[in-house]
Parts: C-alpha cells; structure tokens; sequence
C-alpha cells in the first residue's frame, strides 16, 4: 500500500539565512517569504515595546 503524501507528516518550515534556494519549489519558496514576513512582524512589534520603554525610562532620568 502506498502513502500518499497528504498522509504524511509535514516537515516544519525553517529558513537559514544564505542557503541555496535553487533546490526549493514555488510552494516552498512561497512559504519561506510567509515565515520571514511574519517574523519581520513579530521583530518590529518588539522594537516598538523596547524603544517605548527605553524612551519611558530616559524621560525618567533625564528628569
């Protein structure tokens, strides 16, 4: 009996900065640019929180 590949479970999409992408599908590509937008996203959101609590304690000190 052959496994389809629906039945299989997915590898984790992961990305390392600088590898070759000739190997990797339109698909893969595709999931590859959702993953590093989303991480883009989560890195921005986090540098807002840290400036607005690095400006937050300078406006203390600088009191």
């Amino acid at each position: 009996m052959a496994i389809d590949d629906d039945d299989r479970p997915r590898k984790k999409v992961s990305h390392e900065i600088g590898q070759d992408l000739s190997l990797l599908s339109v698909e893969e590509l595709t999931e590859r640019v959702a993953l590093l937008t989303s991480e883009i996203d989560r890195l921005r959101e986090m540098l807002a929180k840290k400036r607005t609590s690095r400006d937050a304690a300078n406006s203390v000190f600088k009191s």
